[in-house]
């Protein structure tokens, strides 16, 4: 085998249809549009529109809530972190934190930090530095003999603005 005769299996790549080419090619002059209409406009989107009625993307009731000011973080159990660890892919010595659970594969995403939960078996003492942890997965990383290690409390935007409040009238 050489480099110059591998290729494809058939079918593997299809080309785009070439509209508007010929009548010749079976789709020259309306381009498969058929004759005027909405549809053989260009920049027309007609996608649930139901000839001026209600549609039905709009007449079902709405269920639930999308909270905007959630907190997104990555959520490990236990019992995956002990796999890890037996594993070899973490260092039970180290912290343990969001670097270290990412690069052994254990963290998707988790924008805000992880988050720790307690399904599964820890056994090994281990330190973890995460952004937070269930009450279940607190009490077996104690009870192995490991530690967990949070952020400090950040204070929020009412707190900043009553702090700076009280200071000014302290200064006047």
């Amino acid at each position: 085998m050489k480099l110059n005769e591998i290729s494809d299996n058939n079918g593997a790549r299809k080309s785009r249809m070439r509209v508007g080419r010929g009548i010749g090619s079976g789709k020259g002059k309306t381009a498969g549009r058929g004759q005027k209409g909405a549809k053989a406009r260009s920049g027309v989107s007609v996608n649930g529109f139901e000839g001026g009625q209600m549609p039905l993307h709009m007449r079902i009731p709405k269920r639930g809530f999308n909270n905007i000011f959630a907190k997104d973080f990555a959520e490990v159990n236990l019992g995956l972190i002990q796999k890890a660890i037996d594993a070899g892919k973490l260092d039970a010595k180290a912290v343990i934190d969001h670097a270290a659970l990412k690069a052994a594969g254990l963290a998707r995403g988790g924008k805000n930090g992880v988050r720790l939960l307690g399904k599964g078996e820890l056994t090994t003492a281990a330190k973890f530095a995460v952004d937070g942890v269930s009450k279940g997965a607190l009490a077996a990383v104690e009870k192995a003999g490991g530690s967990v290690e949070l952020p400090a409390a950040q204070p929020s935007e009412h707190e900043k603005k009553t702090a700076r409040r009280e200071a000014n009238k302290a200064a006047k």
